[in-house]
């Protein structure tokens, strides 16, 4: 018995590494806004190939966007683990498998590597067979992550390349299901996900690691402006981020939906301003760690939604 479950643990364990590098818990939840993208403009499932397709896409291009970034801050994290600085808590998303495990040398850098090349080809494939402007769009993905990675020591204005990666997704998931769609929707798309990105995602993680940030002079919002200007900062961009979601969701099948208009409101206080006015009033690390995750559940909640509306209009025709 030990002698079979030895190399079941051993390969568990290995498995567990390589997810810890693609983030693969928090990949499994961004790969809702794709999701959500092509659903809002299209008004109705796509075909089940592209379905497939672009599923396979997604989870491939998160899984190697999120493992570079340890490949290219893997010096910066590096100087976290000699000094002292790198810390796994229990209750952080991103720190539900091992956090950086090329840094703490649980991982080869070579092996991350190959995982990172490995899903990076699938996702340029699938994006391929989706159409040329998602193939464009996931190399920019790619080079503006790396960009991103490399401004930790440059400028804390690198929040905005952050943004930036972020709406990518869900952008190249609407060409995939229209290579014409309108640039007003396609604004309105990338504006919503760029203040959610911002308000609800990177200036919490910065702020997760504002002590160590700010020991090793990296250059980040929480480090250059205090936690009294990125909490008011996150405060007013998950305020539009809920707004435009509204918004958005209000047309979500071409004709407005107080279902949807309703039920995004709602998501969208619960899960981004309610939890931003709470750090905001308190400015309390474990106050930050909660808004990131919730605000890491809005897209997957919102698509639920976006769901349940649809197959009741079906099921009513």
């Amino acid at each position: 018995m030990k002698k079979t479950s030895m190399p079941a643990r051993a390969l568990l364990s290995n498995v567990k590494l390589f997810l810890a590098l693609s983030r693969t818990t928090h990949g499994l939840f961004d790969l809702a806004t794709p999701a959500v993208s092509a659903l809002l403009w299209l008004g109705a499932f796509p075909s089940p190939w592209i379905v497939g397709i672009g599923l396979l896409t997604a989870f491939a291009g998160y899984t190697s966007v999120y493992a570079l970034n340890d490949l290219v801050d893997y010096r910066t994290d590096l100087e976290r683990v000699r000094n002292g600085l790198l810390k796994d808590t229990g209750d952080y998303l991103d720190t539900v498998f091992v956090r950086h495990p090329l840094a703490q040398g649980a991982l080869s850098f070579r092996k991350g590597l190959m995982w990172a090349a490995f899903w990076a080809a699938i996702a340029f494939t699938g994006a391929s067979m989706l159409g040329s402007a998602c193939a464009l769009l996931f190399l920019g993905g790619v080079v503006l992550e790396a960009a991103y990675c490399l401004m930790l020591k440059v400028s804390h204005l690198r929040v905005l390349v952050s943004g930036l990666v972020k709406t990518l997704g869900g952008i190249a998931a609407v060409f995939a299901v229209d290579p014409t769609p309108s640039p007003l929707f396609l604004f309105l798309l990338f504006s919503w996900l760029f203040f959610w990105e911002i308000g609800g995602q990177n200036l919490p993680a910065d702020w997760h690691d504002i002590e160590d940030d700010a020991e090793l002079r990296y250059r980040t919002i929480p480090v250059r402006c205090g936690p009294r200007v990125t909490s008011a900062l996150i405060l007013v961009s998950l305020v539009i981020a809920a707004g435009l979601g509204t918004y958005l969701f209000s047309f979500a099948t071409g004709q407005f939906s107080i279902f949807c208009a309703g039920g995004s409101l709602l998501t969208g206080y619960f899960l981004l301003v309610q939890p931003a006015c709470q750090v905001w009033c308190s400015e309390r690390m474990a106050d930050v760690d909660a808004l990131f995750t919730r605000a890491s559940l809005y897209p997957l909640t919102l698509l639920a939604l976006l769901l349940v509306n649809m197959l009741s209009l079906q099921a009513a025709r």
